[in-house]
């Protein structure tokens, strides 16, 4: 099941000079802790046939010429323009299907909160965090990032926090796969709606972004089919950052998105292991935390 790479020089980003030969070492070294949070989850290319700075389409169909020995998994979607059509999703179960998407141009990573088996039933609550387009907007993304946390120890559901490697940060909650994606919107939607109740002008759950004070608390990420960019995956932007989970007591003032490289993942990796891990073993029950969470709204 070898993955031949083509175009190996082509420059994916331009203003650092990093080619696809480049990011598909980077994949071919950080598999063995992303293909965990990856396997069984139905997965959307997101194709740079040009770069990052060219266009770039999402793609839910396999391709024609995928490999015979790439898993798929079949799934009803409903496109925004009406009706229902049948879609084969890759699955992302080995390195050598992760390289086969770098071989297809994707760079970051996007796949299900949920897994084939029980496609209706998410493993974690996502909480993300739209830092506002001010100097110091992802300053207070970390603050609103440790609020986020607090509440979470409030009701009994530990948080792990990652930067989403572009402008914010994303927090996940494990949960039992005794709630489905209705259980956890209402969860986000309620925690979000309290924090920005407790720190007004702190945190806002308002969508357009003229109207909002604050950090984004975006509840509606979580919903049957959402994706969001998968710990360790690269960001199409300058430097091409990486979605780098953190120990808490890392998340400081300080820390930018820009910080963690390739290089520097890789080398967290290494030393640390994988800080993600917990996300797919610690899961908690929901019901418990989402009855302490209403009694903390009365």
């Amino acid at each position: 099941m070898d993955v031949q790479l083509t175009s190996a020089d082509r420059v994916l980003f331009p203003d650092d000079g990093i080619t696809k030969g480049a990011l598909f070492s980077y994949y071919e070294r950080i598999a063995p802790v992303v293909v965990p949070h990856l396997r069984d989850r139905p997965f959307t290319l997101k194709r740079y046939p040009h770069g990052i700075t060219g266009e770039v389409y999402f793609q839910k169909q396999v391709p024609r010429g995928a490999p015979a020995w790439l898993q798929t998994r079949e799934f009803t979607t409903h496109p925004r323009d009406g009706g229902a059509r049948q879609v084969d999703f890759a699955l992302v179960n080995s390195p050598e299907a992760l390289l086969w998407m770098v071989q297809m141009n994707c760079i970051d990573l996007n796949a299900w909160y949920s897994r084939v088996d029980r496609p209706d039933r998410p493993d974690y609550v996502v909480f993300d965090l739209d830092p506002p387009e001010e100097p110091d907007g992802f300053g207070l993304a970390i603050e609103v990032a440790h609020r986020v946390r607090e509440l979470l120890d409030e009701v009994g559901l530990p948080g792990y926090v990652k930067t989403s490697g572009a402008d914010g940060i994303h927090v996940l909650a494990p949960v039992q796969r005794r709630a489905g994606y209705d259980d956890t919107y209402a969860f986000a939607e309620t925690a979000a709606r309290l924090l920005e109740r407790r720190h007004p002008g702190v945190v806002t759950t308002e969508w357009l972004k003229k109207k909002r004070a604050g950090v984004l608390l975006d509840h509606r990420q979580n919903g049957w089919g959402k994706t969001i960019a998968s710990v360790y995956s690269v960001r199409p932007k300058p430097g091409a950052p990486v979605s780098t989970p953190l120990r808490w007591e890392e998340l400081t003032a300080g820390v930018r998105p820009r910080d963690f490289t390739m290089a520097v993942a890789l080398e967290r990796v290494e030393g640390d292991g994988d800080l993600f891990a917990p996300v797919l073993e610690a899961a908690r029950p929901l019901g418990e935390a989402m009855r302490r969470l209403r009694r903390l709204v009365e």
